[in-house]
């Protein structure tokens, strides 16, 4: 069951304005990135289910995360059916991101009172998943449907959209400038806020300095 409440997930990822995008197969490496993260002022994290067994790796995140990181929201990624989204619901995820909008994962959500947030691409498909009860909506992949611009264009008729933008998004000033002058609610980052290298050498502190370095140019922004 999920710890924190559907308006708890919206506000944070509207107040921090970033959610970290990650998944590893190794326990102890998730551990460390979402302790790395927390430090560096993350409160709402996506673990992605991406790998054979991803749901033992999250289970096993969620509680230690309760005990180490206690305001860490940690939700599940990467959502395609309902099935599946069931069954990360009752390993504790917080939220569920998807590269898609199926109503039925919108359905599963909602009954228990879960922010889905689902993969759009286009200005009907953001308007069909608000008809679901989605109130943050993905843009993905977020460089390829049109950046910055469809952004600022899907907000000029649809100013209530909440939008969070995941692919093409770097923590640099110029990067994030764009998406928040162009009116995203939040942005979604994976692999530029997790370098390979950085993973392999277990060097935590490197991505807590990004975090902290991406907040600090999201407040100039948002």
């Amino acid at each position: 069951m999920a710890r924190f409440t559907k308006i708890q997930v919206l506000d944070t990822m509207t107040k921090t304005g970033m959610v970290p995008v990650f998944y590893n197969k190794d326990l102890e490496t998730a551990k460390n990135v979402v302790k790395a993260c927390y430090d560096g002022g993350v409160r709402a994290f996506e673990f992605t289910n991406r790998g054979d067994f991803a749901q033992e790796v999250f289970g096993e995140l969620v509680k230690w995360a309760a005990k180490e990181c206690p305001d860490m929201i940690i939700g599940i990624g990467s959502i395609v059916d309902p099935a599946t989204a069931a069954l990360y619901l009752q390993l504790g995820a917080n939220f569920v991101v998807g590269p898609l909008f199926n109503p039925e994962v919108a359905k599963i959500c909602n009954r228990r009172l879960v922010s889905y947030t689902p993969g759009c691409g286009s200005v009907s498909e953001i308007g069909f998943a608000q008809e679901a009860g989605c109130d943050l909506c993905k843009v993905f992949p977020a460089g390829n449907v049109g950046g910055p611009s469809f952004v600022k264009n899907v907000k000029a008729p649809m100013p209530w959209s909440m939008l969070m933008v995941t692919g093409a998004v770097e923590p640099t000033e110029d990067n994030l400038s764009a998406w928040f002058k162009a009116g995203v609610t939040c942005v979604g980052m994976g692999s530029n806020l997790f370098p390979k290298e950085v993973i392999d050498a277990k060097e935590w502190g490197k991505i807590t300095d990004l975090c902290k370095n991406a907040f600090a140019i999201i407040e100039k922004y948002k």
